[in-house]
């Protein structure tokens, strides 16, 4: 037995799924397909359809992890930009507030800076 082709049911259990849950199946079974050499081998078809759906989305999770990956650097550099100003409108408003004159204050002020940095 073949994925949606089972004639004598009268009603297929797949038309009681959600549309977007049919779309995502009906999908994956297109995929799967690509190993109907194999899995029409098998002792039990539907399993090695079913191990065959499973490889489809494996390749996919892999596929969607390495374009993730590529975006990991980028990323962490923009964040890092980020950062740098938000220490900087800190700074600038804390002096503002505090206006420090001497060194005790300059200190006090750095430290409440990154005190606020942390949150």
């Amino acid at each position: 037995m073949v994925f949606g082709l089972d004639d004598e049911k009268k009603e297929d259990w797949k038309e009681f799924l959600i549309p977007e849950a049919k779309e995502v199946l009906l999908n994956l079974i297109d995929s799967a397909k690509r190993h109907r050499g194999a899995y029409s081998h098998a002792d039990d078809v539907k399993v090695a359809q079913l191990w065959s759906a499973l490889i489809e989305m494996k390749n996919e999770l892999d596929h969607m992890k390495r374009e993730m990956g590529k975006l990991e650097e980028p990323w962490r550099s923009v964040v890092a930009l980020g950062d740098i100003e938000k220490k900087r409108t800190v700074e600038k408003l804390v002096e503002e507030l505090i206006k420090p004159t001497d060194e005790e204050t300059k200190d006090a002020t750095k430290k409440l800076v990154d005190s606020l940095m942390r949150f």
